[in-house]
């Protein structure tokens, strides 16, 4: 696995405050948030990599949506307590997650690109695990395989994904069946968007 790869949570961990400042509070994600919650059942919704909590597990809590997120970074852990004392927050790896119980949506927003390839196939049951019948899954990906380093506070920011068909794949496996899917929408920042729900 890259350096970069096996970095990322330490990244997170030591530019918090920079990150979030550097992501700020515009929600250019709303109209995919919209569709999220408008296929989402009233279960509360688990937000994957929830960062501080702002803007997006904000927008939810404000359309009257319980959240319980989860992050590997105690500082943005800490941020989300601060930002948002309703939730239910919790420090952990996506990747050995194991909550016991089902939810009515699920975000992996700008989070699952952040895991080397092994790591995001693995997701996907894990995926499954913590959803209910007719939840959604939402999820931010490349626009084809292959790895990126971006930059955070001059350190190497590692991002990958999986092919279009080996997603699609995973997630027909995971029992998931694709709602919307759009490569670099340019009305979302460029960003590569699946929406699937879990049949």
């Amino acid at each position: 696995m890259p350096f970069a790869a096996r970095q990322i949570i330490g990244l997170y961990q030591r530019h918090a405050a920079t990150w979030t400042k550097l992501r700020g509070d515009r929600l250019i994600e709303r109209s995919w948030l919209d569709k999220f919650l408008s296929k989402s059942n009233r279960g509360p919704i688990l937000d994957i990599g929830c960062g501080s909590g702002v803007p997006i597990a904000r927008y939810l809590i404000q359309n009257g949506r319980q959240v319980v997120g989860i992050d590997s970074s105690p500082q943005m852990i800490a941020m989300c307590r601060e930002h948002h004392p309703q939730g239910d927050w919790h420090i952990s790896d996506m990747r050995t997650l194991r909550l016991g119980k089902a939810f009515g949506g699920i975000l992996a927003w700008d989070s699952l690109f952040h895991l080397h390839p092994e790591d995001q196939r693995k997701m996907f049951p894990i995926f499954g695990a913590h959803a209910n019948p007719g939840a959604p899954l939402m999820f931010t990906s490349g626009p084809a395989f292959g790895e990126a380093i971006g930059d955070l506070a001059g350190e190497p920011l590692y991002h990958a994904s999986l092919d279009r068909q080996e997603y699609l794949a995973l997630l027909n496996e995971n029992g998931f069946t694709v709602l919307d899917h759009v490569v670099e929408d340019q009305n979302c920042g460029g960003r590569t968007v699946w929406l699937s729900t879990l049949d």
